[in-house]
């Protein structure tokens, strides 16, 4: 379990929490900021619990969030920032498509959206841009948005998985990673009663006739998203 948090230089004035369950990808970002003159890594955490009681504890400007965490959905971490530090910025990192996630972590609260495989220095960029009050995408995605013609994944007949909601998408997404009822109730602390009735919202949503195909469409959307 990685918790951690760090003093505050007194030189240092934009204080920066990173959630990430990859321990090299909270070390690297810590690294560069390291070098900037007035940016403070102050804490870290692997999961959405230990998050919480890092934020509590250092109330950082910017809280750099994966979507991607063990124990939850970094964007409900995300909604749950929203609601408890209204003036803390979120910024998310992933290693998901950003064509289509980063509208709706946009709508959960965050500010920003980092792809991992360009992260680096963009993510000090994307730092620095949203303490402006500016919102930060890749030029490709911030055209798309202007133009209203975000790329949806598109499920069978023309459905979208778009439609569906944050939670459903978190569900659908561990089917197609072979995760059961089960284990997908343990890891997301819910019923599997709850999980179950997620399935069928699901499968009518996206006009699936049975859970056979929702497994085999999941598994092929998971692969798209991985790429």
């Amino acid at each position: 379990m990685a918790i951690e948090t760090k003093m505050k230089p007194d030189a240092k004035n934009i204080r920066v929490v990173i959630v990430d369950d990859h321990p090299v990808v909270r070390q690297g970002l810590s690294l560069l900021m390291e070098h900037e003159n007035d940016m403070a890594f102050v804490g870290e955490a692997e999961c959405t619990a230990d998050a919480l009681k890092v934020l509590e504890e250092t109330r950082p400007d910017v809280a750099v969030v994966d979507i991607s965490l063990r124990d939850s959905s970094g964007i409900e971490l995300v909604k749950d920032i929203r609601i408890r530090w209204p003036e803390m910025l979120v910024l998310v990192l992933s290693m998901h498509d950003e064509s289509f996630y980063a509208e709706r972590v946009l709508r959960a609260g965050a500010r920003g959206y980092v792809t991992k495989d360009e992260a680096g220095e963009k993510v000090i960029t994307a730092i620095r841009r949203i303490l402006t009050g500016e919102v930060y995408l890749s030029e490709r995605m911030s055209s798309k948005m202007l133009c209203k013609l975000v790329d949806n994944r598109q499920g069978i007949g023309g459905v979208s998985v778009e439609c569906l909601s944050d939670r459903e998408l978190q569900v659908f997404e561990m089917i197609g990673q072979g995760h059961g009822t089960r284990n997908i109730a343990d890891t997301l602390h819910l019923s599997p009663k709850t999980i179950e009735s997620h399935r069928e919202r699901i499968k009518k949503k996206l006009k699936f006739a049975n859970a056979s195909e929702l497994l085999q469409h999941a598994i092929h959307w998971v692969q798209l998203e991985r790429g």
